[in-house]
C-alpha cells in the first residue's frame, strides 16, 4: 500500500498537499473509496481512505492512528562531513534512514572538501526514504556546522569520534553497552585532522574503531548507524 508523508495531519478529514494529491490521483491513479497510509514524521502513522480524490487536493478520511509506530528504545545522532560526491553523502542519508536515525548534523572540518550543502535537496532524500522504508519518525537534518561548535555542544550520552589515525581506540560496539544517547562522528575523506581529535578529546569524546578495514566517509556513517541499531535492538 502506498505511504504518503502529511506533517501536520489533524482531526479525520484532511487534505493532501498538491504534491502528494498529483502523486495520489494522477500517478497512481487513486480515486474515491481507495485505501491509503500515512506518516506525519513524529512517529504518527494512519490509515485513511480518498473521500475526494482531486488532483490539487486530495481529501482523505483517517479510519485509524497508531502513536509511537516502530518507536526505537534509543538515539542516534550522526555528525558526518559532506563528501566532495554529494552523491555518496545522499546515499549515506538514505540508507541511515532506512536503517534507522535520529538526528544528523552535516560537519564542516579541516580537511573538508565540500563547504556548501543544499538543505532542501537533503531533506528530500530524507524523506522519500523514511516513506519507503515505512518508517513513522523523520530524521532531524541539521544546517552545517563548523565541528568545534559540535564539539562544544552539550549531549546527554556518550559521545564518539571514529578515526583511522594508530592511536589508542575503543571498539564502538564495546561502548554502547552503557548509553541510550550516542552521538557519533564521522570525518571528511582526508579524516579529522590530528588537532580535531585532540580537541574532541579533550571535550570527553571517546575515539573509536568501526573495525579493521579502512572505510569510507559514507560507508563508516552508515556501519555506525548500523552497529547501534543491532546492539540496541
Amino acid at each position: 500500500m502506498q505511504l504518503f508523508y502529511t506533517p501536520g495531519i489533524t482531526g479525520p478529514i484532511f487534505y493532501l498537499d498538491e504534491t502528494e494529491s498529483k502523486h495520489a490521483v494522477r500517478v497512481l491513479r487513486l480515486a474515491n473509496g481507495d485505501k491509503i497510509e500515512l506518516v506525519d514524521g513524529k512517529g504518527n502513522f494512519f490509515e485513511a481512505q480518498i473521500v475526494d480524490a482531486h488532483p490539487k487536493r486530495c481529501g482523505i478520511e483517517v479510519t485509524k492512528t497508531v502513536s509511537g509506530f516502530n518507536k526505537r528504545n534509543h538515539y542516534i545522532h550522526l555528525a558526518v562531513a559532506p563528501t566532495k560526491n554529494i552523491d555518496r553523502f545522499e546515499w549515506f542519508l538514505e540508507k541511515a534512514t532506512e536503517i534507522g536515525v535520529d538526528e544528523i548534523t552535516p560537519i564542516l572540518c579541516d580537511h573538508s572538501e565540500r563547504k556548501v550543502i543544499k538543505t532542501e535537496r537533503l531533506e528530500k532524500v530524507i524523506i522519500s526514504a523514511m516513506k519507503q522504508s515505512l518508517k513513522a519518525y523523520l530524521p532531524k537534518l541539521n544546517p552545517l556546522t563548523p565541528l568545534k561548535k559540535v564539539l562544544e555542544s552539550d549531549w546527554d550520552g556518550k559521545r564518539f569520534i571514529a578515526h583511522c589515525y594508530d592511536q589508542d581506540k575503543r571498539e564502538l560496539k564495546n561502548e554502547l553497552a552503557s548509553s541510550q544517547s550516542n552521538l557519533i562522528l564521522i570525518g571528511p575523506e582526508g579524516d579529522f585532522s590530528e588537532e580535531e581529535i585532540e580537541i574532541a578529546i579533550r571535550n570527553g569524546l571517546i575515539p573509536v574503531s568501526l573495525g579493521q578495514s579502512r572505510l569510507r566517509t559514507e560507508t563508516a556513517a552508515v556501519v555506525a548507524c548500523h552497529t547501534v541499531n543491532l546492539l540496541k535492538s
